[in-house]
């Protein structure tokens, strides 16, 4: 019985142990701010804000390795208890990026007009999704 027991404190202290070595950006981290300036970088970075346009951004440890991506909104429909497709944005980057801002331009507004909570993805040019993350948008 003292062996079971002693096998079992093991393991998990083993398990516990290697937890403590993970990195939080060993994977694409996706989050949000009001806008990106080249000069002063990532304007009020947060994961709430009010309606209208935001700035998607992507850091990664790595190239990335991506060319044609886009970003993807579904928005969380309360009544179906589900996240359900909102729209959608096309964007070209380059295959070495590790560091990647999302904003509007001629083709993509990524406004949001309604609050709520949305699940934002970076999906790959087969809609295999890259990074996501979730954003809450106030009145």
């Amino acid at each position: 019985m003292k062996k079971i027991i002693f096998t079992i404190s093991f393991l998990t202290l083993c398990v516990l142990g290697f937890q403590s070595f993970s990195f939080a950006q060993s994977e694409p981290v996706l989050y949000f701010c009001e806008r990106y300036d080249s000069d002063d970088g990532e304007i009020n970075v947060s994961d709430r804000f009010t309606a209208g346009y935001l700035t998607v951004m992507v850091k990664c440890d790595y190239a990335l390795d991506l060319e044609d991506v886009s970003i993807q909104f579904d928005k969380y429909n309360p009544r179906e208890k589900k996240f359900e497709y909102y729209k959608n944005f096309d964007y070209v980057v380059e295959p070495d990026m590790k560091y990647i801002y999302f904003a509007k331009n001629d083709d993509s507004d990524l406004k949001f007009e309604e609050p709520g909570f949305y699940r934002v993805f970076l999906l790959d040019d087969k809609d295999k999704t890259v990074a996501s993350a979730l954003i809450e948008i106030i009145r």
